[in-house]
């Protein structure tokens, strides 16, 4: 008897060790698949994620030149919801794209690639985050219409923003690729910086404070090019 007893308790000594390394195995792995963003990043997500869903949402994705539009009163249409969050990658859209698709939204039109370039990614690293968007939109909400809207073009004339509005070339090679995606993926792809480039080749001075974000012309100008496309 006893030394059965001795026996249990080794099994379960044991039983308990092996749960608490794969406890710690399972948190470790989370943290190392979790990746790292600025607390607004987190307070944003967690933000959209409590909004209620409604029907034929019509979502603007990006980082902070989306973020900066005011679409539901520039369109005057309350199916309209902006899911940009400033700073956010293609890495941060996949990881709440949840939250995007949850609710089958009508169209999407997605914007975002100019801040991984600041950061030094590659044109070729960054396109394919955008292939699995794409191909995890079309996954997990088949109806939705989604509009690939190409990166804007940057002012380096401006003392702000140095690290992005040196990536002029970038944006062009990372546009190029972007339309040939869309093409691939029969989606619409709108190009967006023809309208805002000027002659030198640069985001037009008329449209911005700073040569990355957008002002009121800008969104204006933003609104007028892609109208058609919302109704």
């Amino acid at each position: 008897m006893v030394a059965l007893n001795k026996l249990i308790k080794e099994k379960f000594v044991f039983l308990l060790y092996f749960i608490c390394v794969c406890t710690f195995i399972q948190a470790q792995s989370a943290q190392i698949d979790k990746p790292k963003f600025k607390r607004h990043y987190y307070i944003k997500k967690s933000v959209y994620e409590a909004l209620p869903n409604t029907n034929d949402e019509i979502l603007f994705v990006g980082n902070s030149i989306t973020a900066g539009g005011k679409w539901a009163e520039l369109f005057n249409d309350l199916r309209i919801k902006n899911r940009g969050i400033s700073g956010d990658v293609t890495e941060g859209i996949l990881f709440r794209l949840d939250e995007i698709t949850e609710s089958k939204p009508l169209k999407i039109f997605l914007m975002i690639g100019v801040n991984d370039l600041s950061y030094g990614l590659s044109v070729d690293s960054v396109l394919q985050n955008y292939k699995r968007i794409l191909e995890n939109i079309l996954k997990d909400s088949p109806n939705t219409k989604i509009y690939v809207q190409s990166v804007l073009p940057v002012n380096d004339n401006f003392d702000y923003f140095k690290n992005h509005t040196n990536k002029g070339e970038l944006i062009l090679e990372l546009n190029r690729k972007i339309k040939l995606l869309a093409e691939k993926f029969n989606l619409v792809y709108i190009d967006l910086f023809s309208f805002f480039v000027n002659e030198q080749g640069k985001l037009k001075e008329e449209c911005t404070f700073d040569g990355l974000h957008l002002n009121g012309q800008g969104y204006l100008l933003w609104k007028s090019t892609i109208e058609k496309y919302i109704h």
